[in-house]
């Protein structure tokens, strides 16, 4: 049973914008902090943003002033907006519920130069 569904990801000139979506259950929503991860090929996972139940949010610095996540309470999705994207965004995205430990099954990100 997916929980957590994905999409939004595409390929995107440098300087462009993409919009994420984080689909969840209502239980699964209402009760955890959502995140979005992302994984540039090669390397480790990261965490990107994430936000609370009560709207607290934070960011990774490489991303800060560029990103942003909201939480949509009545449709139980969350949103990575990404603007002024850069090569160095390229990664599988992947959203995540914290408490339940949830993972999404990820959407890949491709910021052309």
């Amino acid at each position: 049973q997916v929980q957590l569904a994905e999409s939004g990801g595409g390929l995107v000139q440098a300087g462009g914008s993409l919009r994420l979506s984080c689909a969840a259950s209502k239980t699964v929503f209402r009760l955890n902090t959502m995140g979005w991860y992302r994984q540039p090929p090669g390397e480790q996972r990261e965490l990107v943003a994430a936000i609370t139940s009560g709207d607290s949010t934070n960011y990774a610095d490489s991303v800060k002033g560029r990103f942003t996540i909201s939480r949509d309470n009545a449709k139980n999705t969350v949103y990575l907006q990404m603007n002024s994207l850069k090569p160095e965004d390229t990664a599988v995205y992947y959203c995540n519920a914290r408490t339940d430990d949830l993972w999404g099954q990820g959407t890949q990100v491709t910021v052309s130069s």
